[in-house]
């Protein structure tokens, strides 16, 4: 990014998101930091506002050998560090790549809804020995092999189950499993 033109003034209150945050990335670079902190930095950018300071700072970091550190709720943010400290409330609950993470769960994510999620809840701890977390009324649980395991499923409880998917693990995953709840749930409390 040139860093000429970038003074404040010139981008007015006017300028969108997208303007004002990358003319803050610029302000923030012209010193040749080697590390470049930032609070929540997509907050309020639309999705290709959010694309292109992505970029930016990808760029960053490869042309000056930048370290950014930087706090977000968004997971597919998270997904693009090199390394992650997951916090909650303040104490940390796990430490490491997105990869590193995402495998330590070692198994598919499978995401059941139903009309009455705590009978089904109760029929897949007696049918197969699983104990789904309830989270917004969706049944969740962790399975190796979920392909295989899901015709089982669907004959064993067909009129219970209303929508089923497969997922490979997530960093929400992750923070599920570390605290028992979603993420949007930390954050409207």
């Amino acid at each position: 990014m040139d860093a000429r033109g970038l003074a404040a003034g010139e981008v007015g209150a006017e300028g969108s998101g997208g303007l004002r945050r990358r003319v803050e990335l610029g302000k923030g670079r012209l010193t040749r930091p080697q590390i470049l902190i930032m609070d929540e930095p997509s907050t309020g950018l639309d999705p290709i506002a959010r694309l292109e300071l992505w970029s930016a700072l990808l760029s960053a970091r490869q042309q000056q050998n930048l370290t950014i550190l930087l706090t977000t709720h968004l997971m597919d943010e998270a997904d693009k560090c090199d390394r992650l400290a997951i916090l909650d409330q303040g104490k940390l609950i796990a430490l490491g790549t997105p990869t590193e993470l995402k495998n330590q769960i070692g198994a598919d994510i499978i995401t059941l809804t139903s009309q009455n999620p705590t009978a089904l809840a109760a029929a897949l701890k007696e049918k197969f020995q699983i104990t789904p977390q309830l989270l917004d009324n969706t049944l969740r649980f962790e399975k190796p092999n979920a392909h295989q395991f899901i015709p089982q499923l669907i004959q064993s409880l067909p009129d219970q189950i209303q929508s089923l998917s497969i997922s490979k693990p997530s960093l929400e995953d992750v923070f599920i499993r570390q605290t028992g709840r979603r993420l949007s749930e930390e954050l409207i409390h």
